[in-house]
Parts: structure tokens; C-alpha cells; sequence
């Protein structure tokens, strides 16, 4: 049986991050910027060992990792390598690829799934996380009793689309087959869009989840999953049309905060199964003029919840989640007047 798990409830985890070169020796004293999938920077030089700083993330499979003083200039995307080594989970990076005993080679005439965001103004086509797994490579884990077992071991790696002209898609192509002796089998990416610009909402605003994708192309779940949010089942190409609309979120306990999120049907995610698709077409429509206003308070105690404010002026404050069909609702409602 498989248990689903909200992503708020994932432990917050501690890895460190290794440089390496294909041989398996270490990079020591090498300048990185890692990014966490809650949009946390952590800069710095490896040490001695090739070893980053601990890395606070409730998803250490899910992090971008630049290396500013990377060989030819710029950030190169890295491969990233599972191993478990006395109880911790570390990603192994080399500047061309991953260690030979988990090379990461995609055969060039092999399958490939075209994967299209069509990105609204003032936002941004997120990095793509691609996941592989292999069972030839597996990897073990400890269960609640402390008995160990085998599951199949996997690969991160991150592909950033490609703007397609002048036009607003940005488009990647990934490997169904990754290649290599651990044969990788194209498991599921995780994608959407951000917010680039929040300028037109204030000063020191900035972007907050939402927008996001999960395509899985196995029967594995993904790393991010949730125990609230279905698993759409499709079969053959997966082509994504949601309504968005912005949520300007004020908070205060805790240390002031403004965020702007991307507020969908779903939560942070929405999740498809497709076991043949070759193409995947996501085309979040964002509403713009249609902005959620939600000022939380300023002191924590009974009775204080978080002050909604829809579109059309109405309030609440009773301690739900916004309601999206609310925002549909009042939108629909505008649009067949005019």
C-alpha cells in the first residue's frame, strides 16, 4: 500500500552535496549556489573534501545547484548521483556528468518527450527536475523496524526550457532512456511557472509556490506528493489548461513576509500519470486582474485568522483555505456583464 504524504508534513532535511570528477575524486574548495525547492539560497566553497555546508530542505532530491566558476563559463546544469553513505543522503556532481558506476549517458537517437510551457506575462518557465530511475542500480533503505530493503535507485538531474523564438513556449526535450549501466528509465519531472516580475505589487514582494507540475511516466511516486491532491491518469500525450490567479499573501508572525502565489484548483501541484506520452503541452491561464488579497495577523492568538479579500470586495476570515471556485465564480460572474 502506498501512503501519500502532504508536503508540509515531509521532515525537514540536512544534506551535504559533493563535488566530483568522473574518476570519483573530490572537488575540494569549489564556489556553488544551491537553491532549494522552497526558494532558499545558500552560497559558498566546498570544502577540503568537496563537501557543501548542510542544506536545511524538505526536498534534497529537488534542489538546483550553480557553479558560478564552473570549466567554460556560467552555470552548467549538473547530474546528479543518489548514494547513501553512513546514513545520509548525499548527491554526488561532476562538472561533465556523473561517476562512471552510475554514468548518465542518453543514447543521442533515442526517445525523447517534448515538454511545452506556454508562460504567461510577468512570469517565468521554472527549472524542470527530471527524475530516472533504474532497478538494475538499486539502492537501500531502513524501514520503521531497522530491517533494510532494496528499491530502485534513482537520478536528479535539472534541464531548463528553452524560450521557442521570440513566442511565449518554452520548450525541453528529455530522454526516455538515460543510458549508462544503471540502464535509467525516465520516471517523472516536476515543472511550471513562477513569478519573474512582482514589481507591480510592492516593494520587497516575493514569489511564492503554486503553478506547478507533476508528469509521472512509471508507476513510481513522485519524490513531492500529496495525500489531498489526485493523481490524474491519461493515456498517451498530456496537454494541461488551468485557470490561475494571483494570491498577494501578507504575513506577520514570524518576521514580515510578502509573497505573491500562483493559486490554482490544486495545491502547489497537480499531478498526471501518463505511461506513452511523448509530448506534454502545460498552459496555465493566469488572471491577472483577478487578485486574492490575504493580510494575516499580527498577533498570534484564538479567533485571529488570516483576512481574505476577493476581487469583488467581499471578506473572510474563519480560518479556511481561499476558495478557487470563489475566484471562478466572481470572475465568470465580471466577464458576462461585459
Amino acid at each position: 500500500m502506498n501512503i501519500l504524504i502532504h508536503p508540509a508534513q515531509f521532515p525537514i532535511q540536512h544534506p551535504t552535496y559533493r563535488t566530483v570528477e568522473e574518476s570519483g575524486v573530490a572537488q575540494p574548495f569549489v564556489r556553488y549556489r544551491i537553491t532549494t525547492r522552497e526558494r532558499t539560497v545558500y552560497e559558498g566553497v566546498t570544502n577540503h573534501e568537496g563537501y557543501t555546508q548542510p542544506i536545511s530542505t524538505r526536498y534534497p532530491e529537488a534542489v538546483t545547484i550553480e557553479f558560478p566558476d564552473a570549466l567554460h563559463g556560467g552555470t552548467q546544469p549538473m547530474n546528479a548521483c543518489l548514494n547513501h553513505t553512513s546514513g545520509a543522503l548525499l548527491l554526488l556532481f561532476s562538472l561533465s556528468g556523473c561517476a562512471q558506476y552510475q554514468a548518465f549517458s542518453p543514447p543521442p537517437d533515442g526517445e525523447q518527450v517534448s515538454m511545452t510551457v506556454k508562460v504567461p506575462p510577468n512570469l517565468a518557465a521554472e527549472p524542470m527536475q527530471v527524475t530516472y530511475r533504474s532497478e538494475k542500480c538499486p539502492i537501500k533503505r531502513s524501514g520503521p523496524d531497522w530491517t533494510t530493503y532494496e528499491e530502485d535507485g534513482y537520478l536528479v538531474t535539472t534541464v531548463q526550457p528553452q524560450q521557442q523564438g521570440q513566442s511565449d513556449l518554452y520548450e525541453a526535450k528529455i530522454s526516455v532512456n538515460g543510458g549508462g549501466r544503471c540502464q535509467w528509465q525516465l520516471s517523472n519531472v516536476t515543472f511550471g511557472v513562477t513569478y519573474a516580475n512582482t514589481s507591480h505589487f510592492g516593494e520587497n514582494v516575493k514569489a511564492g509556490p503554486g503553478g506547478g507540475v507533476i508528469v509521472m511516466f512509471d508507476q513510481h511516486l513522485p519524490q513531492q506528493r500529496s495525500a489531498f491532491q489526485p493523481t490524474i491518469k491519461i493515456d498517451g500525450d498530456v496537454m494541461i489548461r488551468e485557470d490561475y490567479y494571483p494570491r498577494f499573501s501578507e504575513q506577520f508572525i514570524g518576521g514580515h513576509k510578502k509573497l505573491v502565489w500562483i493559486l490554482g484548483e490544486g495545491e502547489t501541484y497537480l499531478y498526471y500519470r501518463s505511461l506513452n506520452a511523448r509530448k506534454v503541452i502545460f498552459e496555465p491561464l493566469l488572471h491577472a486582474n483577478y487578485v486574492l488579497y490575504s493580510v494575516g495577523p499580527k498577533v498570534k492568538k484564538e479567533g485571529n485568522y488570516t483576512r481574505h479579500t476577493y476581487p469583488d470586495g467581499s471578506v473572510t476570515a474563519d480560518g479556511r483555505n481561499p476558495s478557487f471556485k470563489r475566484l471562478q465564480d466572481i470572475r465568470l460572474a465580471a466577464e458576462n456583464k461585459k
